[in-house]
């Protein structure tokens, strides 16, 4: 693949809501393993960081293998069901399909593992618009996803990165680059204003217009 300016998007709260999936898995590991479930309430806080990092602050446990047993059982559950309680924003279906047509490459970069993401991609019938995915696992980070890419040679250093949490926002500064902040997701105005990028947009629509505002 050469080397390009990508648009790269995170995927939970960016393309999709998946916030029903995540708290039901969630709470699947967690009755497993006897700690108490988390009210659907509280989950939004937890779209977008990494799951060994969610659990962590969950449990209070730094136990790598601990962790590691919690990850495995949340999975099990998102692998049959908690993939598909996942519903896509109004609007970026339309968006994605014109940034496309406008010869604008479209890559994914989400915490979640790449064949979920991919899984999650075909559910919604918009796999075709994304050149890659960069799925996350436990320990990594999306500022070391963001810098493999670049390695790689997959993104060029003028890509941006678009994602709705303050950790897409920090991740892109990491390897000095573009960042779009997206107001309808998990991340509050608060969260991603601190985090300084370069744009705010409030609606996918906006999405078409980051050419003109670059």
């Amino acid at each position: 693949m050469s080397r390009a300016t990508f648009y790269v998007f995170d995927l939970d709260g960016t393309i999709s809501d998946p916030v029903v999936g995540i708290g039901r898995s969630l709470n699947h590991a967690l009755e497993y393993f006897g700690y108490p479930s988390i009210e659907e309430s509280e989950v939004s806080q937890f779209v977008g960081p990494p799951l060994d990092q969610t659990f962590g602050s969950l449990v209070g446990s730094a136990s790598p293998e601990h962790i590691a047993a919690l990850v495995s059982k949340y999975r099990e559950r998102y692998a049959d069901i908690g993939f598909s309680e996942n519903v896509i924003y109004p609007g970026i279906r339309e968006a994605l399909r014109a940034l496309e047509l406008s010869g604008i490459p479209l890559g994914l970069c989400t915490s979640k593992r790449a064949d979920f993401a991919d899984r999650i991609l075909q559910l919604f019938g918009i796999r075709e618009y994304f050149r890659f995915i960069s799925g996350g696992d436990i320990g990594i980070r999306k500022s070391d996803q963001l810098a493999s890419l670049l390695g790689e040679r997959t993104i060029s250093a003028s890509s941006t990165m678009i994602g709705d949490r303050a950790v897409d926002i920090l991740a892109a500064k990491a390897n000095m680059l573009k960042s779009v902040a997206v107001l309808w997701g998990h991340g509050s105005v608060e969260e991603l204003r601190s985090a300084s990028p370069n744009l705010l947009i409030e609606s996918p629509h906006e999405l078409l217009e980051l050419e003109n505002a670059a």
